[in-house]
């Protein structure tokens, strides 16, 4: 069944599958023995996508104080924010009890508007940080030691500016990348050691400015390249003459190294494409999947089965629907940093242990709870009040049946729907659109954002504490007359002009890897890293050897040649 999104700022048609029904019907909530049904969605998937990330700043890192202890802190809600924060610590301590914030249900007000209201009460975690050692500036960052300003990760070790990094050590600049090591500026990567300028590569060493290339060493400005040594430009080398090449290269230069970035960029459009970067895979449309099956217009999943729309999933969540942020997780709808069983309409609540779990945020080892924040090992729950099994069985029936009477308000005074089905309204949320990841996969200008009603914050970088600021331009060309003063200096970005600093860990790094100094400031790095992914959008086009029809995230306009798998691996084994 075709649909039309409710946003008016979108109104793209979208299909209702009998598939995506089925799931639906397999998602309803059942309370009291009685199955309460899910209403279709009203916003296309990736509107629904993109209203799930504005609950999630995953980059932005602020200085404010813990509302309970007084301390500063570093945190993901900015020193405006009027809600009270305090570090992880504390927030899992006894220290206060989210309980004493409930409130009951008022049946003449708005679901949406009285859950605001809690969230606004209940003292929140400065960064979402679990069992990490030496990590300071780091959020959604799980079992790690001495990382700094990296985000989306977990089991690795000294990792810089990374995102989406996991089982891997001695890192700088990298994206999405497993299990490698002492290399820097990856994307896509896997099993990389001392590598620099890499895109969809694997099991590689001593390899630079290379894309799609597998079981490769010792290697330049290759594609397409299986199991070759010794290789510049996908021409086959002595050793000598590598050497040689090696040299001429000069990767420790600032100048060459910018020259060498732009014969890269130029590169990627010469490359043989495959339709999709899945890997062991089955019955899957989407991109960036692994190992997964029956996934369908998925994307960034590991290990995951019977998915809709979902993405950036870590592994083993199943049968679930409309999820961002996800892993050890089953039956799940509309969800945004999610672990547990039977979780709808929620958010940060990524404990194994929740289960029947109903429009809430941040909720950990909890079960059968409606509308609640920030609660721990609490069960028959509503907007924060105890209530008993019977109490709750009766309740919460009705708030759903009061949600399906109340239309879902948007700013310009129009309606979408009813609250029920629907996932938390955008402009509610606890941070503006910018600071959001919806801004990373959704794009907008800030006077789009205000045209939609939505929160923008303009923002302003603190002035580091620094003997000077020094233009790019001015830095030393190799790593070799850097002095350790860099590190009580600021450089300034030769692109955005933000200042940014260098520390000991991250200036070691680079005189180990023989690497100069970066000239552009973390965020950009990270943005230009990220504009090399496709986007999670799919296009019908057709395989550019043999004609079949495929899906793909490379748009037609683009230049590379695209194959669909088979014509692909005939190519390049």
């Amino acid at each position: 069944m075709k649909k039309i999104c409710a946003n008016r700022w979108c109104l793209e048609s979208f299909e209702i599958t009998d598939a995506d029904r089925d799931l639906l019907d397999r998602l309803a909530p059942v309370i009291g023995g009685r199955k309460i049904s899910i209403p279709e969605p009203t916003l296309c998937p990736p509107c629904r996508s993109q209203r799930r990330l504005t609950g999630r700043n995953e980059r932005n890192l602020y200085r404010r104080t813990d509302s309970i202890t007084g301390k500063d802190i570093i945190s993901i809600h900015s020193p405006e924010k009027r809600y009270p924060v305090t570090e992880p610590e504390i927030w899992y301590s006894d220290r206060f009890d989210s309980m004493e914030y409930g409130m009951p249900f008022d049946p003449q007000r708005s679901f949406f508007d009285q859950f605001a209201e809690l969230q606004q009460r209940v003292p929140r975690m400065s960064l979402g940080v679990i069992k990490n050692e030496n990590c300071p500036y780091v959020n959604q960052v799980w079992n790690c030691k001495d990382c700094y300003m990296s985000f989306d990760m977990g089991f690795s070790e000294d990792i810089l500016y990374g995102t989406g990094v996991y089982h891997s050590q001695d890192l700088n600049d990298c994206s999405f990348t497993r299990e490698s090591s002492l290399s820097y500026s990856l994307a896509d990567c896997s099993k990389c050691y001392h590598c620099a300028g890499l895109q969809d590569c694997s099991d590689c060493s001593g390899a630079y400015f290379s894309v799609d290339c597998a079981q490769c060493r010792d290697i330049a400005f290759c594609t397409n390249l299986r199991g070759k040594q010794y290789c510049y430009r996908n021409e086959q080398l002595s050793k000598e003459q590598w050497e040689k090449v090696l040299r001429e290269l000069n990767l420790g230069s600032a100048s060459k190294w910018r020259d060498h970035d732009a014969a890269f960029m130029a590169l990627l459009s010469t490359v043989l494409r495959r339709d999709t970067h899945n890997i062991q895979c089955e019955d899957c449309t989407g991109d960036y999947l692994l190992h997964s099956r029956n996934c369908q217009s998925c994307f960034d999943c590991d290990k995951s089965e019977d998915l809709h729309y979902c993405t950036r999933i870590d592994e083993q969540v199943v049968t679930s629907m409309d999820v961002d942020h996800a892993s050890l997780a089953e039956l799940v709808y509309e969800g945004l940093t999610i672990a547990g069983h039977n979780i709808l309409f929620s958010q940060n609540s990524y404990s194994p242990g929740n289960t029947n779990i109903l429009y809430c945020d941040l909720i950990i080892s909890s079960s059968d709870c409606f509308g609640c924040v920030g609660i721990k090992n609490k069960k028959h729950c509503i907007l924060n009040k105890q209530y008993t099994r019977e109490e709750y069985e009766e309740l919460v029936p009705r708030i759903i049946e009061h949600m399906r009477k109340t239309p879902l308000r948007l700013p310009d005074g129009s309606s979408a729907g009813q609250e029920w089905g629907e996932g938390f309204p955008l402009e509610k949320s606890l941070f503006t659109y910018n600071e959001s990841a919806a801004q990373e996969f959704f794009p907008l200008t800030k006077e789009q954002v205000l045209d939609r009603g939505w929160r923008w914050r303009d923002q302003v970088d603190d002035m580091p504490k620094v003997a000077r600021i020094i233009p790019a331009n001015r830095l030393p060309d190799s790593i070799n007359d850097v002095s350790d003063d860099i590190l009580q200096s600021a450089i300034e970005c030769e692109i955005t002009k933000r200042p940014f600093r260098i520390i000991k860990q991250e200036l070691d790094f680079y005189r180990n890897m023989g690497l100069p100094l970066p000239r552009m400031h973390p965020d950009e790095r990270h943005r230009r890293r990220m504009a090399l992914r496709n986007p999670r959008k799919l296009w019908h086009r057709e395989c550019g050897k043999c004609g079949k029809g495929i899906e793909t995230s490379y748009a037609p306009e683009r230049l590379e040649k695209i194959y669909c798998e088979e014509c692909y691996l005939k190519e390049v084994y």
